[in-house]
């Protein structure tokens, strides 16, 4: 499904919003109709997650993103508590401090500026979720860069690692990753197994110790999972049937991935698009700034007044997923039983047991029919109503009011029951990190001999559109082709 990124919503101006490939081993229907694409995402007991693509992600241990039924009722009502306006908080508090560091680093460059923007923000990301979700906080140009004691690999590389080959879980079990008669790269990617294995561990015992001694730092992902740990085993010692109540210790290492996996690169992809095309639309920075301006003449930049009126912030987020979002595509499989899909001209299909259904999010993201005649330009004042967008040559309303869309128009982060439990988190990331950014300093490319500004301009387009598929998310493919050049604001 990677061709869905370069085709946009092409192939369904030709032959419709639903479209099925039909195959000797299994049907696939593709859609790209708002209305059919909410439905699948909303009945999630008639199109679950389909087995054989998901079945790598169970790598570390069975996970909400790979349960089905009552364990995932199970697995959702253990690890939403953790997602709270605590966590929240603490998210804002770690992502403008990471974020402060990152951009002095990046300043220091000077005029050649920066080609590490990929990079510095997975490692910004990776600390984020490392700090908010298991308790651990670390200096940006520290922490998991760095080799721990008793560990061979960083914790960064172990799970970038994981992360990149998840695809060779589905073929090569991780058992068999350590055999000496294995070339060479798949050896170390067991070696990155066993790494990020023991890093898991030693994060639960730390946590385990300090309930036990009762020095819990701030409640967290992590500690989320102990308490449901702990509950498991305490209805085992009493005779209790515990499926419905905790988690063993796998599914806790299971979670923590599933974590990693979907609060780590996607989260830090999506950033990194957005600083490349910021300075690709300076005039868009402006207007940006103009909002962080206001918001912090009147709070001390604390998450409770500032992330709520930071919406400008959060638009450039959403129109960055829009168009560079890191899934491109959302696998479901109708159940054992038929089930019949309407799109939004009212129009009925029904699909046969077992059908592969695809629903293609570039395709949704950039219809126009939703998105009007400039569905492929990135701008982010298209997300306010026209009475209360503004423009960036204007000045900021009070009050700003977000468009309404029609439902499965805009799913980065799916839909329906399974939406993302991280979604509040993601974007509290995104906007602390841009606010401080964008409130501190001036990102432009870097132009080589002979170039102009609109040659620069031109340059960075390039690199985002450039992109494929990698792994399971969407990549530049090269993220060091033109450097940025951060430029502390007067």
């Amino acid at each position: 499904m990677g061709w869905a990124f370069q085709d946009k919503h092409k192939l369904h101006d030709e032959i419709g919003p639903l479209f099925t490939l039909f195959t000797p081993a299994a049907n696939e229907v593709t859609v790209a109709d708002p209305e059919a694409a909410h439905a699948v995402l909303a009945r999630r007991r008639d199109y679950i997650k389909p087995a054989v693509m998901y079945e790598q992600l169970n790598v570390f241990g069975r996970n909400l993103n790979t349960v089905e039924g009552e364990d995932w009722q199970r697995h959702r009502r253990l690890t939403a508590p953790s997602f709270n306006e605590k966590t929240s908080s603490l998210v804002w508090e770690e992502a403008r401090r990471q974020a402060h560091d990152m951009a002095s680093s990046w300043s220091q460059q000077g005029p050649q500026g920066t080609t590490e923007v990929v990079a510095d923000t997975a490692t910004l990301a990776l600390h984020v979720l490392t700090c908010a979700g298991f308790g651990e906080s670390y200096p940006f140009n520290a922490g998991v860069r760095k080799v721990a004691e008793g560990h061979a690999m960083t914790y960064r590389d172990s799970l970038s690692l994981c992360l990149s080959n998840i695809i060779t879980f589905a073929i090569i079990p991780k058992r068999y990753l350590s055999y000496p008669f294995l070339p060479q790269k798949l050896r170390k990617l067991g070696q990155a197994v066993q790494e990020f294995q023991q890093y898991m561990e030693e994060m639960l015992a730390r946590e385990r110790d300090s309930g036990a001694k009762g020095t819990s730092a701030t409640p967290n992902l992590m500690s989320a999972l102990v308490r449901a740990s702990d509950e498991d085993a305490q209805a085992k010692d009493s005779g209790q049937h515990s499926s419905k109540l905790g988690f063993t210790d796998e599914e806790i290492f299971g979670n923590i991935f599933a974590f990693n996996l979907a609060g780590h690169e996607t989260t830090a992809n999506t950033v990194a698009y957005a600083l490349v095309l910021l300075a690709a639309h300076p005039q868009y920075q402006d207007w940006v700034r103009e909002e962080i301006m206001q918001v912090q003449d009147t709070s001390a930049g604390e998450y409770n007044s500032s992330f709520p009126r930071l919406q400008r912030c959060l638009a450039v987020m959403y129109e960055t997923l829009r168009l560079y979002g890191s899934i491109v595509f959302i696998p479901r499989a109708a159940s054992h039983e038929s089930q019949e899909l309407v799109n939004r001209n009212g129009d009925g299909f029904v699909l046969p047991p077992s059908t592969f259904v695809n629903l293609n999010v570039q395709a949704l993201h950039t219809d126009p029919k939703t998105w009007s005649s400039d569905s492929l330009s990135w701008r982010p004042s298209r997300w306010f109503t026209d009475s209360s967008r503004g423009t960036p040559s204007e000045k900021k309303t009070e009050s700003q009011t977000f468009i309404s869309l029609p439902k499965g128009s805009f799913i980065p982060w799916a839909d329906g029951p399974r939406v993302c439990p991280g979604q509040k988190f993601a974007q509290v990331e995104f906007v602390a990190v841009v606010a401080t950014l964008l409130g501190e300093y001036r990102v432009k490319p870097v132009l080589e001999t002979g170039q102009t500004e609109e040659d620069g301009r031109k340059a960075l387009l390039e690199m985002v559109d450039d992109s494929a598929i990698f792994a399971i998310t969407l990549q530049m493919n090269q993220p060091r082709k033109v450097a940025l050049v951060w430029e502390a604001l007067l």
